[in-house]
């Protein structure tokens, strides 16, 4: 099984090309800048490797590799509208660029073009791989919804924020892998077992995620330091803060929680008090529990230990990411 970054290579090859028109170029410009910029691509690339890890892989693996990657950017693209977030990869957003409405009509575009490139795929397999697709997309969806819920909710619970997370980042690295696992013939079993090591990576994935948000470097992450914060949005980090803060604590984290705008201030206490309560460590060792769980249902996926050896590698890497 090839590793991940040669078969990023020949994703790449396969996927840097115009996939839209010229006009109207008010359009579909911003989704050219957008996708000009500089992703892991890692769902995609995941996609491959599900195939590669039963069978060669097959001519249709970069068509739905292709639909992955822009449905996940069409994700990303009205994510950031939701969150008002100004920068993606270090860039201004495409609502910050092009305005809001632009950016939904490109965001909507790229889905459309996501079928598209399904739509080309044998029709022995088009089935599977479309309930797969589908019910992925369904559940991002609901998935987003519950994020944005939680933000006018005071409390939410360590479950509960698991199960979001699932839904909204995990499924997609999970059907990622199983759809790959369709196209190289895999077994139910095989599949669910590859589905749940994706699922199980992707909330160790987001586990990090949260919290290099708020103790990553900016200038690798290519986001707002503090994001989160300055969003008031509950995560793996706040959580666990205001369910081990001390009175006083709380009442700071209360007072923080319930201000907004851009301050810089806000990021530096409320960083500070999730120091104190050791909410940095816990999160570190909550995505190596993920990990770990994953690795398991890897290890129970019935093929050839070393056709394994590079998922086991990527899992690493994005444990070990600092952006």
């Amino acid at each position: 099984m090839q590793a991940f970054n040669v078969l990023s290579e020949k994703f790449n090859t396969f996927f840097n090309v115009t996939h839209f028109p010229e006009q109207p170029e008010s359009l579909y410009e911003p989704n050219n800048y957008f996708l000009q910029q500089t992703g892991k691509k890692i769902r995609p690339v995941m996609c491959i490797m599900g195939n590669e890890l039963f069978d060669e892989l097959h001519p249709d693996i970069w068509q739905v590799a292709a639909a992955i990657e822009l449905f996940h950017n069409f994700t990303l693209v009205h994510d950031d509208i939701m969150d008002n977030a100004p920068l993606r990869r270090g860039r201004d957003t495409i609502f910050k660029k092009y305005g809001t409405n632009t950016a939904i009509l490109s965001g909507d575009v790229m889905l459309i073009k996501a079928y598209k490139y399904l739509s080309q795929i044998d029709t022995h397999y088009l089935p599977a791989i479309l309930q797969t697709f589908n019910t992925c997309a369904r559940q991002v969806c609901e998935g987003q919804q519950m994020d944005m819920d939680f933000e006018t909710v005071p409390a939410v619970g360590l479950d509960e924020y698991i199960n979001m997370i699932a839904l909204k980042t995990s499924v997609l690295l999970a059907a990622s892998l199983k759809m790959g696992a369709i196209l190289g013939n895999a077994g139910e079993r095989n599949q669910n077992h590859l589905y749940e090591f994706g699922k199980n990576l992707g909330i160790a994935f987001q586990v990090q995620d949260d919290y290099l948000d708020v103790f990553g470097d900016a200038t690798k992450t290519g986001k707002q330091k503090g994001g989160d914060i300055l969003s008031n949005k509950k995560t793996f980090l706040q959580i666990h803060a205001f369910e081990n803060a001390s009175a006083s604590q709380l009442q700071q984290l209360k007072h923080f929680y319930s201000t907004t705008g851009q301050n810089d201030e806000k990021v530096a206490m409320v960083t500070e008090i999730f120091t104190a309560c050791g909410s940095d460590v816990w999160t570190k060792e909550l995505a190596v529990r993920y990990y770990n769980k994953a690795l398991q249902h890897l290890d129970d996926v019935v093929v050839i230990s070393s056709r394994k050896q590079a998922l086991k590698e990527l899992a690493d890497m994005l444990l070990q990411r600092e952006y």
